[in-house]
This record gives C-alpha cells, structure tokens and sequence, in this order.
C-alpha cells in the first residue's frame, strides 16, 4: 500500500509542478496587473493558453534574481534616512504644476571658492512607467555627481495610474523649467544640462526633448522658454531606453507581458503608440529642427531582455541617416538592471567601464 501511494503522488507532484505552479503563477500576476484585452469571457480563454501561461511564469520567475540586490537596497535606505547625508544634497524640493518633488546633489566642488557654477545633470529613472521613486537612485545621483563634478537632479514625476506619458512628459519638462529659473540660486549652470534616463526613463528623456524642439502646445509651455530649454540641453544618454513603442509592445507579446505590463496603459491604448515614439516624432521633425537635436548617447547591455538590444541599434541607425551626431555603445554581459544599479557604488561589477563610458561622453557634450 505505501509503495502504491509513493507511486501515485509522485505523478501527482509531477503535474502539479509542470502545470499546477505555471498556471498558478501567471493567473494571480493577471488577475492583480490585468487580463487579457478580449470581450467577455474570450479574456479568459486567452489567458489559459498554455504559451501565454508559460511565458508568463518564466517572465515572472525572472524576477527573483532581483532579490540578489537586498544588499543594495539597505545601502540606499540608510544613505537616503541619514540625515548627515544632507550636506551633499538638497532633498525634497517642490516644483512644477504637480507639485512633485526633486532632489538635487550637489557637485564636489560647489562650496568651493572658484565661483564657476558647475554643469547640470538631470536623471530620469525607470520603472516601466508605472513605479519608482527619487529617493532609490540617491546613491547613484551622488556618485554620478562625484564622478562628472556635476550637479544631479532626480525629480519624481507622476507615473501611472497618476498620470499618463504626456503627463510624464510634461513633469520633466517642468522640471527642465524649473532648472533654467533656479540655476544661479542653487549654484548650478542653467545653460549646460545633460539629459540620462534608464529604460522608461530614457523614452522619457528622449521624448521630452523632441516635444521642446517641435514646441508642442501640449507641454502648456511657451515656446520661448521650451526654445531657451532646448538650447541648454548639451546632450541626451539612454541607457537600455525603450524608443519605438510598437515594437517594444511586439517584444513584449512574445514574453506574454503585453496585458500585465503598465507601458499600454499608460500610453492611453494601442493607437497612441506612434504618437509617444521618438523614432516616430524624428522622422516627422523638418531640418531646421533635426539641426537643434543635442547629440544622443545610447548604451546597452547584450545581456538585456526586458528592453532588447535592438531598441538603440535602431535608434542610432536613424539619427545617423538623419545626420545627427550620436555614439552607441553595446555592453558585452550587462542586463537590464545592472546597466543602472552598477552605478550605485564604486565595487559593483560594471562600475567602472559604464561610468568610463558616461564621462567620456559628457565631456564631449561639455566641449572638453
């Protein structure tokens, strides 16, 4: 009788294993981020395919490698917490028509007595649109600031459900704003910014800036000042950035994340993608305008599987064919994550050849 058992339940792990756990899995992540866009019950019969089931549980599964980053997580915390900490950065600060706020970090040479303000750096977090927060990227505002002898400023801005991507938008362009009427109390250069955003954040950065070079009526900004904004801008970095959005959602069906994911949602629907798509918006710019884009920097991990490397292939494929100044760089054995993490502190693994690449290029956009 005991061998009969043994034999039955073993079967019985198997299957439950196999199929009971994949279906378990991406059913709670449907039922919590979203179902299927099918009428009625046809949302159902689409999220129980076995592909979509499978894939999803593996894109789900995926995730636990980001618990390798506990360690790192305690360091911010602390950092951020410790009010010692203060002296490097102004924390908190209130601005734009949301009221959100913004952090700015000071350069290492800012109380010094030379007087020359130092070059503004704005970083755009990720977080697929839908999450994140200022307060993460406090270790790598500081060391980025130590290591451009920059001031950095990480602004929130109102992701979704908050907000949509023209919200998005418009949060960092108030925050460019308020960068260009607060230079001289804060001590930093108004007239020499440098655009970085990682993934979301880099479709952010790179969005922004086309909407103030075609003075979109959108941004509720005059065109004086966005044509003031654009003419500060010495340069844009992506990293693992997302800049066609129709074929990032194509990439996402294959990972069966498409419905679960923030990124259609909080582009309105399917029919907004070519509207919130750089690769799009510079194919329709004039020449006079295309002249006034800042050089573009595109960095990305072979590694990356949540934005494919291809994403910044084709972008500096045609901001070349459009004749604007732009250098890629394609990093053998980086993902996603660590394309942005490393930058936090000085002994992560791809600190120093990810920062060599960002120094290098912001002193091409500074002229030096």
């Amino acid at each position: 009788m005991y061998r009969l058992k043994c034999h039955v339940s073993r079967p019985v792990a198997v299957s439950l294993l196999l199929v009971g756990l994949p279906y378990s899995i991406s059913l709670a992540a449907q039922w919590l981020y979203g179902w299927p866009d099918k009428p009625g019950y046809k949302k159902y019969i689409e999220a129980l395919k076995p592909r979509r089931i499978f894939c999803l549980t593996r894109a789900v599964l995926e995730t636990v490698k980001y618990l390798q980053y506990g360690r790192l997580y305690f360091q911010w915390k602390s950092w951020y917490q410790n009010d010692d900490n203060r002296k490097h950065y102004e924390k908190g600060i209130t601005f734009g028509r949301r009221g959100n706020k913004l952090d700015l970090y000071y350069a290492p040479n800012s109380g010094s007595s030379q007087g020359v303000p130092a070059p503004l750096v704005v970083f755009i977090y990720g977080g697929a649109w839908g999450s994140g927060e200022r307060s993460i990227y406090c270790l790598l505002a500081r060391q980025m600031a130590k290591e451009l002898n920059a001031a950095v400023i990480c602004p929130d801005y109102c992701t979704y459900p908050k907000g949509n991507v023209l919200g998005m938008v418009q949060d960092i362009a108030d925050c460019l704003f308020w960068a260009q009427e607060n230079g001289p109390k804060f001590h930093f250069d108004k007239d020499n910014i440098v655009l970085v955003g990682h993934s979301a954040g880099a479709h952010l950065c790179a969005l922004t800036m086309l909407f103030l070079i075609d003075a979109r009526e959108e941004l509720f900004i005059e065109a004086s000042r966005q044509r003031d904004i654009t003419l500060a801008m010495r340069g844009v970095i992506g990293l693992s950035g997302v800049y066609n959005i129709m074929d990032h959602y194509e990439h996402e069906q294959k990972r069966a994340v498409e419905f679960v994911s923030t990124m259609h949602k909080a582009m309105n629907g399917v029919e907004n993608f070519q509207y919130y798509s750089p690769t799009h918006l510079l194919k329709k710019l004039s020449q006079e305008k295309l002249r006034r884009v800042p050089p573009v920097t595109l960095v990305h991990g072979t590694n990356d599987i949540i934005v494919p490397v291809e994403s910044s292939t084709k972008l500096s494929e045609l901001l070349t064919s459009l004749s604007i100044n732009v250098s890629l760089y394609l990093l053998p054995g980086v993902d996603h994550t660590e394309i942005v993490t490393d930058l936090m502190a000085s002994d992560r693994r791809f600190y120093l050849p990810i920062y060599s690449i960002i120094k290098q290029e912001y002193r091409k956009f500074m002229g030096s």
